[in-house]
């Protein structure tokens, strides 16, 4: 084999190899950040349960439910960061409207319509879910 043909093989293989290891980057990137958003979705659906629950005994103690809500907004810090994708940002932004919305009552002293923060909940849970 000529060396001209040989460094033009090997340059080949190279650069093959390299898309090879660029793809299986991106496609562990990929999993990577599905699962960032799934484990999240998860969490927050526990969230949105125990915020359920602290609205339901809000005569009991108030604070629960701006505890609850807390724990939603910790839980949402950084998801959209995290995942690049369009639909989970809005998802997130919307459930993270929803719960500021639920802290303003709460901090007023009212109980909270927590309605908007289930549902936003549900809607991020939808776009973490591959498939």
């Amino acid at each position: 084999m000529h060396p001209r043909t040989r460094r033009l093989a090997a340059l080949a293989t190279a650069a093959a190899l390299g898309t090879t290891v660029l793809i299986g980057c991106s496609a562990v990137d990929a999993v990577d950040k599905a699962l960032d958003c799934a484990n999240v979705a998860a969490q927050v659906a526990t969230d949105v349960q125990n915020l359920q629950n602290a609205v339901s005994n809000a005569g009991n103690s108030p604070q629960d439910a701006a505890n609850a809500l807390d724990q939603i907004a910790d839980d949402l810090a950084g998801l959209d960061d995290k995942t690049g994708n369009a639909d989970v940002n809005t998802a997130v932004g919307d459930l993270q409207k929803a719960v500021e919305n639920a802290q303003k009552a709460a901090e007023n002293g009212d109980v909270p319509d927590i309605t908007p923060v289930a549902d936003a909940a549900s809607e991020l849970s939808k776009v973490c879910t591959p498939g």
